[in-house]
C-alpha cells in the first residue's frame, strides 16, 4: 500500500467514523462542564463581600463518583471534586484505566490544585442495612454536602441520580468517569481513598489478599472466606458471604 493509498484509507474510514456517530475524542474534557455551566444562570453576579478570591472562577461544577459497590469487603466511598478550569492536571481519566502509580501521581496533583474536595464512605453495616445502590447514592450526597464550597451544579457518574437538593442542578453522565474531567478527578480520588483503606484493612486482616484485591471477590479472597473465616469488614448481604452465615456449622 502506497502513501497516497493509506491517506486515502484515512480519510475514508474518518469519513465512515464520523458518519456513523461514533466518538473519536480521547479521553474526558470540559465539554459537560461547559454545558451545564452556560445553563446555570450568567445573571447572576457574584457578591463582592462573599469570600471568594478574585483569582477563583464565579460558578462551581463538582464532579462526583462512587468506587466500591462490587466488593465482598469494605466500605463504598464517594468523592465529589470542584475543579479550577485553569489548574487542571494533565493526563485525567477513568480511575480504572490509570496505573496506581500514576492514579497516586494524580490524586496528590488534584488534592493541590482543586477548588475543592470531599470524599465520603458508607460502612458495611449501612450497606447490609439499605442495599448498596442506596449506600452509593447516600455516600454521594455526603461528599457533595462535605463540600467547603457549594457548587452550582453537579456532574455524577452514571445513569442514577442521587437526590441531591432540589434546587442543586444535577447531570447523570453515563460513562461520566471518561467524559468528564470533574468526575474522572473524582474517580481517581474515591479509588485511591478507598485502595489506602483496604490495604490499612489487610494489615489488621492478613490473608484475605485485601492489599490487592481491594475487598473485591477474587480466588484468594473467596477461599480465605471459607478457610478464615467472615470479618467485621464483609458484608452479610453479598455473596457468598450471606451463604457462609446461612450454611450449618459443621
Amino acid at each position: 500500500m502506497d502513501f497516497i493509498t493509506i491517506i486515502a484509507y484515512t480519510v475514508c474510514m474518518a469519513s465512515l467514523f464520523t458518519h456513523a456517530s461514533i466518538d473519536l475524542k480521547l479521553g474526558p474534557d470540559w465539554t459537560a462542564e461547559a454545558a451545564l455551566l452556560k445553563e446555570i444562570s450568567s445573571a447572576e453576579s457574584v457578591p463582592a463581600d462573599d469570600g471568594i478570591p478574585d483569582s477563583m472562577p464565579s460558578s462551581f461544577i463538582a464532579g462526583v463518583d462512587e468506587v466500591g459497590r462490587g466488593p465482598l469487603a469494605g466500605p463504598v466511598v464517594a468523592a465529589a471534586v470542584i475543579l479550577h478550569p485553569d489548574k487542571i492536571p494533565d493526563g485525567l481519566n477513568d480511575s480504572k484505566k490509570l496505573t496506581a502509580k500514576k492514579r497516586d501521581i494524580l490524586h496528590d496533583q488534584i488534592m493541590d490544585r482543586a477548588v475543592a474536595v470531599a470524599v465520603a464512605e458508607v460502612s458495611v453495616a449501612e450497606i447490609d442495612q439499605i442495599n448498596i445502590l442506596q449506600a452509593a447514592m447516600l455516600a454521594m450526597r455526603q461528599a457533595v454536602a462535605k463540600l467547603s464550597i457549594k457548587p452550582d451544579g453537579v456532574l455524577v457518574d452514571g445513569n442514577k441520580d442521587p437526590q441531591f437538593n432540589p434546587l442543586l442542578p444535577t447531570r447523570c453522565l453515563i460513562k461520566g468517569d471518561g467524559r468528564s474531567l470533574s468526575i474522572a478527578a473524582a474517580s481517581i480520588i474515591a479509588k485511591v481513598y478507598r485502595d489506602r483503606l483496604m490495604q490499612k484493612l489487610a494489615a489488621d486482616h492478613p490473608g484475605y489478599g485485601w492489599e490487592t484485591n481491594a475487598g473485591y471477590g477474587s480466588k484468594k479472597h473467596r477461599d480465605a472466606i471459607v478457610s478464615l473465616g467472615i470479618t467485621p469488614h464483609h458484608r452479610r448481604s453479598f455473596s457468598p458471604v450471606k451463604e457462609m452465615l446461612k450454611a450449618p456449622a459443621v
